[in-house]
């Protein structure tokens, strides 16, 4: 290189590595470091902890908005909502009852019509959430504030990422006390190096997993997110990932298999990854119509709880010593089949349903029937269903948990459903899919 030009290639060496500086991703360990805030996550060696005034805070909560009494009674110490409506009363509520809230601010969805590209939308969404900060930033009980609910939908537009960063950034501004965060389902490894990039703004990435959850921690050391995270949903395995008849009726688990099902998943992600996870929210800690009416519902409307609220009792510490347990359900068999065997029955014609099911304490067990048409789903959406009406007449006679069901005369896709009540204020919940026709089958 002749001499003359020397100085300014090293001139041009400089600026390239200041350039270079100034726009990778900050250190994780400088972005973590305590800065004294009301809550914070505080990196130490390769541990992440939640600090809430001062202290390590564990997230041993519950997504719904019920029965925030229980939750704090039962040893939960959180809630998640998805969304600001009624947030005040959430917020009170779960603050009277010592709980911390995780306050979704919903996003507009593409699908829906919303255009990612349009700067003046996109800045008029986030100076509309900036208003709902300022208002609820203040109030004892808020712990978080979650961006979006599985926006990864629309992960293939970076747009979307790019406004999740700029509503992190205002967060971040106008309100340093209360981390930020967006929801995934899973760990779409793409979807989760896409965020990086264009949303480092976030401080926590929480992630919905069920079925999948087991092995969170080895998927998320397969991408490029370096901080911490939480199960922001978890419990039975989804609709979505199960078994399936020959018409498309995903085959649910009984409550006790979902309530076995949830602890091991529990122990192995939640539990198991003492360095990055910083906690749980079991869903749904309530009742919902989604498939079937008993698939995420943990407490019926009439306040009656499933296996896997006695299964979170435990893990969350709850040291009750005579703590009562709903009946186990073993199976539940229609014509001698199993759901797996492709229940097809004639219409008009009598067939015989039976379970094995036993009493922990030997309660005395009272036992519920009832036929119900597959629900119908809107959009493909089975989040937006209304419960199916029982069937009138469908059941012909019953002996414990023995039931002889008339198969109705119209064609389709049912289930008979069970309910145990031990009398202890305790459910127990076991579907059967089955569909009617008149059609031979090959």
């Amino acid at each position: 290189m002749p001499q003359k030009l020397l100085p300014k290639f090293i001139v041009y060496m400089v600026l390239c590595q200041l350039l270079f500086a100034c726009s990778s991703t900050p250190d994780v360990s400088d972005k973590y470091k305590p800065q004294g805030r009301k809550v914070e996550v505080v990196k130490k060696g390769e541990t992440f902890t939640l600090m809430r005034n001062g202290k390590p805070y564990f997230i041993k909560g519950a997504a719904g908005y019920d029965f925030y009494g229980r939750l704090s009674k039962y040893g939960g110490n959180s809630v998640r909502v998805w969304h600001t409506d009624n947030a005040q009363q959430i917020l009170d509520s779960a603050h009277a009852h010592g709980l911390t809230v995780t306050l979704g601010l919903w996003l507009a969805r593409e699908r829906e019509g919303f255009n990612y590209y349009d700067k003046e939308l996109v800045e008029q969404q986030r100076e509309e959430l900036r208003e709902v900060v300022l208002k609820y930033k203040d109030h004892p009980a808020l712990l978080m504030w979650g961006i979006g609910n599985e926006l990864y939908a629309e992960g293939s537009n970076v747009k979307v990422w790019d406004a999740v960063n700029g509503i992190a950034e205002m967060i971040h501004e106008v309100d340093p006390d209360h981390p930020t965060t967006t929801t995934v389902m899973n760990v779409p490894h793409k979807v989760v190096n896409l965020i990086v990039k264009r949303a480092p703004a976030l401080d926590i990435l929480s992630i919905n997993a069920f079925g999948a959850m087991h092995d969170l921690p080895q998927e998320l050391a397969r991408t490029d997110w370096e901080g911490p995270y939480l199960v922001s949903e978890f419990g039975a395995r989804g609709y979505w990932e199960s078994y399936f008849t020959w018409w498309m009726a995903p085959i649910e688990q009984t409550s006790s298999e979902k309530a076995e099902f949830a602890r091991q998943r529990y122990e192995q992600a939640v539990l198991a990854d003492t360095s990055r996870c910083l906690g749980s929210y079991v869903f749904l800690w309530g009742n919902k119509q989604e498939t079937t009416p008993t698939w995420f519902s943990l407490i019926n409307a009439q306040g009656e709880e499933t296996a896997l609220v006695h299964e979170m009792r435990q893990l969350w510490g709850d040291s009750t010593s005579n703590l009562n347990m709903p009946p186990y359900i073993a199976y539940l068999k229609l014509n001698g089949k199993f759901a797996f065997d492709q229940i097809y029955l004639k219409p008009g014609q009598t067939f015989e349903g039976a379970a094995y099911t036993f009493d922990p304490e030997q309660d005395s067990v009272k036992v519920q029937w009832e036929v119900l048409p597959e629900a119908e789903q809107q959009d493909g959406n089975a989040d937006k269903q209304e419960t199916p009406r029982p069937l009138a007449n469908a059941l012909v006679k019953q002996e414990g948990t023995k039931v002889w069901l008339q198969t109705p005369r119209k064609e389709g896709a049912y289930r008979l459903y069970l309910y145990l009540r031990d009398g202890q204020n305790n459910l127990s919940t076991a579907n059967i899919p089955f569909y009617v026709t008149n059609k031979p089958l090959k």
